[in-house]
């Protein structure tokens, strides 16, 4: 329904606008851009401090007790920096996709077709143990690929909006992890319970001390965000995303190929999903086992990570991080508090609903008018 078509809200509009001024920014600054997400995230922890109050808690001492249980001390940052790992890949394939404008909202599914695909290597491939962890990433790259592909292909040929597939495809490769690991995956040495054997020695990544972080993900993370990078500032290819990312239309004057740089685009984008659930399945589980084990829901929350980053790909790295923090933050919450777990989701998408309605902020200069004859 129309604004016009309430009379009251008419008025408040014209009030407001009878004392502000809005200019629009063209080219807003970083400035502006880190003040604004800043006072964004402000603002949801403000909020987020009335859910502590709704469940009896002072916000002041649930903060603390996040402070000193997260960034407070190295048990705290090493968890902090596993759950990071595949938001990291996750936020950096999809800022890039974002870019071009594709509206890849399927990390979820391609982070568990990554995960299967290293388990078959893993389980089944009768690989040489020399060659088992780089084909457990070059597959894990390619199963997440060749499924945020299949989105493109639907696109191209059927016309049908991305957004749908890729959310669709979520549900399928969860239903596809499921039916594996109760069907034909089933481990014999688990006694029942809905998981395959457990990885061989040869095919678990290396971890830092007695810490989950399994640093060869973590260096492909942060090799794949300099990559990135370089793509989106430096390459034919980033260009192109960026000319059909502001105009499709243009980019077609152009003579740039809509759906060959969108192709190119999901290989990465799908791709580094992959390699979040390869490192996860190879590095902390070593087995498969539920999907909602295998990820936290990592595939929704990088498209926050991917959003606040607000198209650099190295600054994902702090944005992963941060959202690491959140997922810690969630147990603590859970185990101090008796909190349920799923806080989180609500404690994500607040901080998502602040940013989105921040962008009016970003792109709009809001002043007071000043006073006739002064």
């Amino acid at each position: 329904m129309k604004l016009d078509c309430h009379p009251y809200l008419v008025q408040i509009r014209e009030i407001l606008m009878g004392f502000l001024r809005i200019e629009r920014r063209l080219n807003p600054s970083w400035k502006v851009v880190l003040g604004v997400s800043v006072l964004s995230i402000f603002l949801a922890v403000f909020v987020i401090g009335f859910i502590f109050l709704g469940y009896g808690i002072s916000p002041v001492k649930a903060y603390i007790e996040i402070f000193i249980e997260t960034v407070g001390n190295v048990y705290g940052l090493t968890l902090i920096i596993w759950q990071s790992i595949p938001l990291l890949l996750c936020g950096v394939g999809l800022l890039l996709a974002f870019k071009a404008s594709f509206w890849n909202i399927g990390a979820e599914g391609q982070l568990l077709m990554g995960a299967v695909s290293a388990t078959w290597v893993a389980l089944f491939s009768g690989f040489p143990d020399y060659l088992m962890i780089p084909m457990i990433f070059i597959f894990g790259f390619a199963g997440g690929a060749l499924w945020g592909l299949l989105s493109t292909v639907f696109k191209a040929r059927f016309r049908i909006n991305e957004v749908i597939t890729t959310l669709m495809m979520n549900y399928i490769a969860m239903n596809i992890v499921l039916f594996l690991i109760h069907g034909p995956w089933k481990g014999e040495e688990m006694r029942g319970f809905a998981y395959t054997n457990s990885f061989p020695e040869a095919a678990t990544l290396p971890v830092i001390g007695y810490t989950y972080i399994h640093w060869p993900t973590l260096a492909a993370g942060l090799v794949l965000a300099g990559i990135v990078y370089v793509i989106v500032t430096r390459t034919k290819l980033g260009f192109e995303v960026k000319v059909i990312g502001r105009s499709r239309q243009a980019a077609r004057y152009a003579g740039i190929s809509y759906f060959r740089t969108i192709f190119r685009v999901m290989i990465i984008s799908g791709g580094a999903a992959g390699l979040a659930g390869a490192g996860e399945v190879a590095g902390v589980h070593q087995m498969l086992r539920h999907p909602d084990q295998i990820s936290l829901g990592y595939g929704y929350t990088a498209i926050i990570v991917a959003w606040l980053a607000r198209g650099n790909p190295l600054i994902v790295i702090l944005t992963s991080f941060l959202f690491g923090i959140i997922y810690v933050a969630g147990d603590v919450v859970q185990l101090s508090f008796g909190l349920p777990f799923q806080i989180i989701n609500v404690f994500t998408g607040l901080i998502l609903f602040f940013l989105i309605a921040g962008e009016s902020l970003v792109h709009n200069k809001i002043s007071w008018k000043a006073k006739e004859g002064l």
